[in-house]
């Protein structure tokens, strides 16, 4: 009973049992194979795509920040490369590191208006989200004429960034496992993780305290903004081609990942380990309905109902977590 009382109050805790219960469900009523889903790379290719921009949301949601600008870096990072690359003819690594370099841009933009002004972090990556799209459909219109661009990327950047592993399995899947295992590593194993979880706390108190909550913040708005630069760089060099449209839905998608992995929306609680449990977890939700008999038109209402129940019990795991206190002797006391 202490092991799983000590497992119920980790903030993963609800993106597991969410996990598991939504692939108890498709096997139970729309017939899943699950050995067949589990080696399909639709949904996997799906969730390393999305886990890549929902990592440093989640972190930014710790702290008690949000990003949404995100919708427009991705289509910003792939048009990036493929006008600089694939249009100009430049180098392919010139078109990555300015995409890269532009994702860090727009990250300063939005941390430094963030922590120098007094306007919520929701409102001034809004305003950054419709700026990008614009200039981005700007930006192509002008220099190219089109919406839409090639790029032919070497073999060397098709292996580390475009290449389909045994042809179904997107390579961005191995970037996705090791920024999971880095920010894991950062968040529960360096002090920066505990700043980050303190600033979602209070972050007055985590001020006056002397973590350097300015220079923190900036720094996980440049992480998000880049990550998704660099998704979007990764499409176009796999598609060979990139498009000014796409990426709102990354949104939405971003969001629903992280709360379902067991951050909340007020910050100061929630886990990497939750974030890709939870990313995994839409994934399977999404991607999993073409596996089974079930209509699709109930796709939407199975995520509303994985989304609620999943902020249900976040909320009641962190309030278990919260009001349990250990004693030597492995005994605990209500608070």
């Amino acid at each position: 009973m202490d092991l799983i009382s000590s497992l119920l109050r980790r903030p993963d805790a609800a993106s597991v049992l969410s996990l598991v219960g939504v692939l108890a469900f498709y096997m139970l009523f729309g017939g899943v194979d699950l050995g067949r889903f589990a080696a399909a790379g639709s949904w996997v290719n799906f969730a390393a795509n999305l886990g890549i921009v929902a990592l440093p949301v989640g972190l930014l949601m710790i702290a008690g920040e949000i990003d949404i600008s995100i919708g427009a870096m991705i289509p910003a990072g792939s048009m990036t490369t493929a006008i600089l690359s694939g249009y100009y003819g430049l180098p392919i690594w010139v078109g990555m590191a300015a995409a890269l370099a532009l994702g860090v841009l727009v990250g300063l933009v939005n941390g430094l208006l963030t922590v120098r002004t007094t306007v919520p972090s929701l409102i001034i990556t809004l305003g950054t989200l419709v700026a990008m799209q614009g200039v981005v459909l700007s930006a192509s219109e002008l220099l190219t004429g089109n919406s839409s661009v090639g790029v032919k990327a070497p073999e060397w950047a098709k292996v580390l960034f475009g290449q389909l592993i045994g042809g179904s399995h997107q390579v961005i899947i191995v970037w996705w496992l090791i920024l999971t295992a880095f920010f894991a590593y950062v968040l529960q194993e360096t002090r920066f993780g505990n700043w980050i979880y303190a600033m979602g706390g209070d972050k007055e108190s985590a001020r006056n305290a002397g973590i350097p909550t300015q220079r923190l913040t900036i720094a996980l708005f440049v992480l998000s903004a880049t990550c998704a630069s660099f998704v979007g760089m990764c499409q176009a060099i796999l598609f060979n081609s990139a498009q000014v449209s796409g990426g709102m839905g990354f949104i939405f998608n971003a969001i629903v990942s992280v709360v379902v992995g067991g951050v909340l929306l007020t910050g100061g609680f929630g886990s990497v380990l939750g974030i890709f449990f939870g990313t995994v977890t839409f994934a399977v939700v999404i991607q999993g309905i073409y596996f089974t008999s079930i209509d699709r038109n109930w796709s939407n209402l199975i995520i509303g109902l994985v989304l609620l129940i999943a902020v249900a019990m976040n909320e009641s795991f962190r309030k278990l977590a919260l009001s349990y206190v250990p004693r030597k002797g492995n005994k605990a006391v209500n608070v």
